[in-house]
């Protein structure tokens, strides 16, 4: 399996997402979670940016949706019909998987640092392990890569976005893992997105989830 086109940060960690599924298969492994409940508490955390959403179905993005394991999430946990779910990813090669599971779901191919006018407005964008490794890319790199691409996303989300990355919160800490200083972040995220923000750092994983709302939630 050749690659995907690594001169970007984005692609460098894409292309490595793409081994995990060349090795693995279908399944947590292959999208770089090494353990399958951990995988399901982050999706019931992504989940809980929704906690507000009114009766009608939220328009929700699952933005780098792999081969879409958090739809089947939704699906197992009969929450499916509560919102109008999309799946984006720069990757085809989870693409192809993800829509011959689910044919009649809407996915997306786009490059959204490339292409930003071609994304969509969504009620709610879900950025599940998006910014949670960096791979061989700097922290510095990888730092201006997530403000960038935190910028770009946020625009089009009506009401709120989810993202995780790793705590500096360890006893050590991974050279491939993006651990990111929870001051840092906040500092960005009040001055550039928004100062209603959410912390989740309670749901016993090395890592924190940051819910970003455009208005105060309730």
């Amino acid at each position: 399996m050749q690659p995907t086109n690594t001169s970007s940060p984005h692609h460098a960690i894409v292309a490595q997402c793409e081994s995990y599924l060349h090795t693995h298969g279908d399944n947590h492994l292959g999208v770089g979670w090494p353990n399958e409940a951990d995988a399901h508490t982050r999706y019931g955390v992504m989940l809980d940016l929704l906690r507000d959403a009114g009766a009608a179905p939220a328009r929700v993005l699952d933005f780098g949706c792999g081969p879409a394991h958090f739809y089947q999430y939704l699906l197992d946990q009969k929450g499916a019909d509560q919102v109008s779910y999309t799946g984006l990813d720069v990757s085809e090669r989870y693409l192809q998987l993800a829509r011959a599971k689910y044919p009649d779901v809407s996915f997306l191919a786009l490059d959204v640092l490339r292409e930003p006018e071609n994304l969509p407005e969504y009620d709610y964008i879900l950025m599940n392990g998006v910014l949670t490794q960096k791979c061989t890319v700097g922290f510095d790199d990888m730092w201006a890569y997530a403000q960038q691409l935190l910028l770009t996303v946020f625009a089009k989300a009506r009401v709120g976005l989810a993202f995780n990355v790793m705590t500096k919160h360890v006893d050590w800490e991974r050279e491939d893992l993006f651990h990111l200083p929870l001051d840092m972040l906040m500092a960005f995220l009040k001055k550039h997105l928004s100062r209603h923000v959410v912390i989740r750092h309670d749901y016993g994983l090395y890592e924190y989830t940051a819910y970003v709302y455009r208005e105060p939630q309730r």
